[in-house]
Formats: C-alpha cells, sequence, structure tokens
C-alpha cells in the first residue's frame, strides 16, 4: 500500500466541482488521443519498433483514462511523448501536447472522479 500513501502526501485532497469536472476532461482527452494513435499505429502500418511507444502510450492511456497510479501514468505520458516529439516518428505538435497534458495531471492530481481518490483519498469517519 506504499503507492496510497504517497498519493495521500501528494494530494491531501482530490478536486471535485468544476475543477474536477475540468481534470476529468483532461484525463479523457488524453486518454482518448493516447489510445486513437496507439490504435491507428497497429492497425494501418506494418510492425516495427519505432512502434513500441505508441502502444506503451496506449496502454498507459487505459490507467489514465480511469484514473489509476495518476501521477506515474501522467509521467510516463510525458517523457514517452517527448521521446516521439524529438525521434520525430509522428507529429511533433501532438507529443509535445500530449506531454503537457500528461505531465499537468500528473502534477494537480487525477481529480475527485477517479480510481486514485477511490482507493487513496482520505476516508470520512462517520461519529
Amino acid at each position: 500500500m506504499w503507492l496510497g500513501g504517497i498519493l495521500q502526501r501528494l494530494f491531501s485532497t482530490f478536486a471535485s466541482g468544476w475543477p474536477g469536472i475540468g481534470l476529468l476532461l483532461q484525463r479523457i482527452l488524453t486518454a482518448i488521443l493516447l489510445i486513437r494513435f496507439g490504435i491507428v499505429d497497429l492497425a494501418e502500418l506494418p510492425y516495427s519498433p519505432s512502434m513500441i511507444p505508441q502502444l506503451i502510450g496506449a496502454c498507459v492511456g487505459v490507467l489514465f483514462l480511469v484514473g489509476l497510479w495518476t501521477p506515474i501514468a501522467g509521467g510516463l505520458i510525458a517523457a514517452i511523448e517527448l521521446s516521439v516529439a524529438f525521434a520525430h516518428t509522428g507529429d511533433m505538435w501532438i507529443s509535445i501536447i500530449l506531454a503537457t497534458l500528461g505531465a499537468t495531471v500528473a502534477i494537480i492530481g487525477p481529480g475527485a472522479w477517479s480510481l486514485d481518490a477511490r482507493l487513496f483519498g482520505r476516508k470520512h469517519l462517520e461519529t
């Protein structure tokens, strides 16, 4: 349960209300783009080692979509997409945008509508 303690220290609260909805929309958009580019590469092109970062990004996008291990997933997204941008294996600007979106959610937190909040958020005790 070491990740739970880390997440509680990183995010004392998980944003709810309008900020939480904004984070949810940002996670959904980022995940859809990551999954789409991973699937398009897999479906349209013959296999090559240059596809591996996009496929890893698509897998991490699923974690990002549900808000599980968000700081780790966001950091991975940022690193993978920056490597794709600098390797010029895809559209550089889309990769930079995805890296920025991944990094910002990793820094801000996943929001109240995420598995991280359900699993690792502070519990309110009723007395």
